[in-house]
């Protein structure tokens, strides 16, 4: 029996732990122009989301479908595809990423490290944010923090990463969006129901000291002032396009989604942790981001081997990226046949 540590909270800073981190975002399509025109108005009721990726190898096949955040709050998913899919599949990959563990001989560490988890957001030696960003920064963020929170102050004592990850997430709400985690939950739900076997992908990260391992991580120099900065960009100037590429998704409109750019600030966010001394000093800590694309091709290529139907799901940017999960499995000799 394994148990999970709670300092993924550490890690999730922007909806996943230690998830593959997107590319850099481009300001123009692969054609070179501009993005589509501001949408303001979300698509709700039922919608199915985009058409599966199908990656092949002689009879034996991996269907894939691509998931985006963040989605309508009011949107209701069903896909009849994904469903047909994954009833006929033997295995379902789990999502590409990372997760810290105690072994169950250190389970009783966990209760001893109770009580220095609190405060684990904060920033060390009390500092507020007004004290560890830049001052004009710090200005954004304010006109932001009261246009979304109010009065509400309460992650003025946390680090960058973790502030603006809270902040992100009233500012979704406040559009009508959410982090669109409902989808995948909904899938793992219908495989579990219909006894489908889950194939882990995720690289395990062990603790040896949890107490020791909570009181390094508050103490720690974290790189996050990028995350801050970029997640207070997006939020002054990207959220009427988050709302364009959530339609695209929602209505499938896999023509609209290959013109859209992608722009996130989880790389910079992951980033803050995957390059933390913090991370190394772990058992198993060092080259996380390489250890997790290894992982799920590894199970892709078995699971290909193996099984007449797999069924995965990977974000939608990578799997337009060229440098992407299925980009490498099309490297490898493996069919790719794309939505059209």
């Amino acid at each position: 029996m394994k148990h999970y540590f709670a300092l993924l909270c550490a890690i999730a800073c922007s909806g996943g732990a230690l998830a593959q981190e997107a590319p850099p975002a481009t300001a123009v399509d692969a054609a070179g122009s501009t993005e589509a025109p501001i949408q303001n108005v979300l698509v709700v009721g039922q919608r199915p989301g985009p058409a599966l990726w199908k990656v092949s190898k002689g009879d034996h096949l991996l269907w894939v479908f691509g998931t985006y955040s963040p989605l309508p709050k009011n949107m209701v998913w069903r896909s009849q595809e994904v469903e047909n899919a994954l009833a006929q599949s033997q295995e379902i990959l789990g999502e590409p990423g990372s997760k810290m563990q105690v072994g169950w001989a250190s389970s009783f560490n966990l209760l001893t490290a109770a009580p220095f988890m609190i405060g684990l957001k904060d920033n060390a030696n009390g500092e507020h944010l007004q004290d560890v960003v830049p001052a004009d920064v710090y200005a954004r963020w304010s006109v932001l923090r009261t246009k979304y929170m109010g009065g509400y102050t309460s992650l003025e004592s946390q680090r960058p990463m973790f502030a603006a990850s809270g902040l992100f997430t009233k500012a979704l709400a406040a559009n009508g969006m959410d982090r669109g985690l409902s989808i995948p939950a909904r899938i793992e739900e219908l495989a579990k129901n219909w006894k489908i076997k889950e194939v882990s992908t995720t690289v395990m990260v062990d603790l040896d000291n949890p107490r020791e391992a909570v009181r390094d991580f508050k103490k720690a120099q974290l790189n996050d002032l990028d995350c801050f900065t970029k997640t207070v960009d997006r939020l002054e100037g990207d959220l009427d396009a988050m709302k364009v590429r959530a339609n695209a998704w929602s209505l499938g409109d896999i023509n609209a989604i290959r013109k859209l750019n992608f722009p996130d600030q989880k790389k910079s966010c992951n980033a803050a942790i995957l390059d933390s001394k913090w991370l190394s000093s772990l058992k198993n800590g060092g080259d996380l981001q390489q250890r997790v694309k290894l992982r799920w091709l590894e199970s892709a290529e078995k699971s290909l081997a193996t099984n007449k139907s797999t069924f995965a799901m990977l974000p939608m940017w990578d799997l337009l990226d060229p440098q992407g999960l299925v980009a490498a499995l099309r490297a490898k000799g493996y069919q790719v046949d794309e939505p059209e």
